[in-house]
């Protein structure tokens, strides 16, 4: 049997291992029917995510605009919802797309490593920290995606040596800053053109990555109950179909406009964000009639 066919194997054991806790942890809490916004959400941010565009940014955005989760809840709601989604991105996209074997495997153990260390940090941080962190991650996410509208075209589908390492290193970071609510998708494209593999070559390895991470980073949060059931639901619901029209209907897209879209709105989220803690920083306080204070 290939390490591919065994990866597959893994990621289907994965998908089922993490239906069947989040379905107990569910019943725990009560069942919360998602809204059609929230399923909305899912879909549309899945559909730009299996394109290549990512997650996380657009998501983060669509919250902080509609108010549909407490800053506090959004990096676990991140990875609860979008975990399914992204294991259904992984299957199809492993399957498909050649990279070298001992890359693939070592990279995604690496962002694992990574998001493990990552959740059980964020998922015990106060809500400012939390606001000021995916502020600035909104903001490195926004100027990633305008230096990724062009990607180096490398050639290799694999890494030795020195760069093998230095990759293994990049994806560690990328896992542990996954769990902040900063996709690694753009950066981990990135990071791989400029180690000069083919970025094709980068869509098995980050959604390969995401989708074994994502679990193990997830179970954490949903410990500690640091995460939007609704909207979780929502993005995992809505998601999945997402995925399948993206990766099955659309066969050519000219993304540079909806590239663009996505930077304005992410930055809006990022600015949204900080306010958001700099009010938190100075709460209401008791002034003078008629004066106006934060909110």
């Amino acid at each position: 049997m290939s390490v591919i066919s065994i990866l597959l194997i893994l990621l289907g054991i994965t998908a089922l291992i993490y239906a069947v806790f989040w379905g107990f942890e569910i019943k725990r809490r009560g069942f919360a029917l998602p809204r059609p916004l929230d399923l909305g959400i899912g879909f549309v941010t899945d559909f730009l995510d299996t394109l290549g565009i990512g997650s996380f940014a657009v998501t983060t955005s669509m919250f902080k605009f509609w108010k549909t989760t407490k800053d506090e809840e959004i990096p676990g709601t991140l990875n609860v919802g979008h975990a399914l989604p992204t294991i259904a991105e992984a299957l199809i996209y492993i399957g498909i797309v050649k990279v070298e074997p001992l890359t693939l495997v070592s990279l995604i153990a690496a962002a694992i490593a990574g998001s493990w260390l990552g959740a059980g940090v964020v998922a015990r941080w106060p809500r400012r920290y939390i606001q000021v962190g995916m502020g600035v991650a909104l903001l490195a996410a926004a100027a990633l995606f305008i230096v990724n509208f062009h990607p180096a075209q490398g050639a290799v589908l694999g890494l030795n040596g020195s760069l093998f390492w230095v990759a293994i290193a990049g994806n560690f970071v990328l896992g542990a800053l996954m769990t902040l609510g900063i996709g690694l998708y753009a950066p981990c494209m990135i990071m791989l053109s400029l180690l000069g593999m083919n970025p094709k070559a980068a869509f098995p390895i980050m959604m390969g990555s995401c989708a074994f991470l994502m679990p193990v980073a997830s179970a954490r949060f949903i410990r500690f109950d640091a995460y939007s059931l609704k909207a979780g639901l929502g993005l995992a619901i809505g998601g999945i179909p997402g995925v399948l029209a993206a990766a099955f209907i659309v066969k050519s897209l000219d993304l540079t406009w909806v590239r663009w879209l996505v930077v304005i709105v992410v930055l809006y989220a990022a600015v949204m964000m900080l306010r958001s803690a700099f009010i938190d920083k100075h709460p209401k306080k008791a002034v003078g009639a008629g004066a106006i204070v934060p909110e």
